[in-house]
């Protein structure tokens, strides 16, 4: 509909960009604090972020958007909710025993930035040694911006409802970024199930890295082993025969061979 003179932005295109980013953050407004948009604002005018769109995702804890990069990359923009009453309760088991957030106040917003930041540090760590998970842009306050997994605003399918042709194959896939994440990015993802793995062009995605922990958590191994357990059991009722003790002695045993 609009055409670039020579590379400028068409007036009228930048209008019609305005004006979906004051509509949606007029709707934003109504459910976040004035702290959250003008973290927004601020990843706007830092060019991390150009259209902001609608929601694709809600939870307990944060609501995902879809947005577009200003090189016209689709990103998902997670917002975390600074208003959760459970969120101290839910966090803290996760915050406490990770060196990286020592010095974190117990109030309910520090906690929600510390979140935040925990999970694009995550993120970027798992992506930076290959584990497949959403590629990290950036993070201010209670905002993340990630690479967005699906197409034109449509998330991929969480692996519970995507469609496998070989459940033997995605499991072994499932396993090997288990793997990757344990002993080369040194983290724990703490809440992995059919849940939060997306499936992408046949390859399973991991996402949701605030509650993953570091290796050297207190709590790692008990973490691991749910994990795993939880990944079992799914793969389990899809036919896949796998047990427990031989996964988790596959992520020691690999872990071994590389120090």
């Amino acid at each position: 509909m609009f055409e670039d003179w020579e590379g400028i932005e068409h007036p009228f295109k930048r209008e019609e960009k305005r004006r979906k980013n004051e509509d949606l953050l007029k709707t934003v407004e109504e459910v976040f604090d004035t702290s959250t948009l003008e973290a927004l604002y601020k990843l706007i005018n830092k060019k991390v972020i150009d259209v902001l769109y609608g929601v694709v995702d809600t939870g307990k804890e944060s609501r995902v958007y879809w947005a577009k990069s200003p090189e016209g990359e689709d990103l998902a923009v997670k917002i975390f909710l600074t208003s959760t009453r459970e969120f101290k309760k839910t966090v803290l088991q996760y915050i406490e025993g990770d060196p990286r957030f020592k010095k974190i106040k117990k109030g309910t917003r520090p906690l929600v930035y510390a979140w935040a930041l925990k999970e694009f540090k995550n993120l970027k760590r798992a992506y930076e040694v290959g584990v497949s998970v959403p590629k990290p842009v950036a993070v201010y306050r209670n905002v993340v911006v990630m690479e967005f997994i699906g197409e034109e605003g449509v998330p991929a399918p969480l692996l519970k409802d995507a469609e496998i042709n070989d459940y033997e194959e995605m499991f072994r896939k499932v396993v090997e970024n288990i793997k990757i994440l344990y002993c080369k990015a040194g983290i724990v993802h703490a809440d992995l199930s059919e849940y939060n793995i997306m499936v992408w062009k046949s390859t399973p995605v991991f996402f949701d890295f605030g509650q993953a922990v570091l290796t050297t958590h207190p709590n790692a191994d008990f973490f691991l082993e749910r994990d795993v357990k939880n990944v079992v059991s799914y793969f389990k009722k899809k036919g896949v025969k796998v047990n427990v003790e031989n996964v988790l002695m596959e992520v020691s045993g690999w872990q071994q061979q590389l120090s």
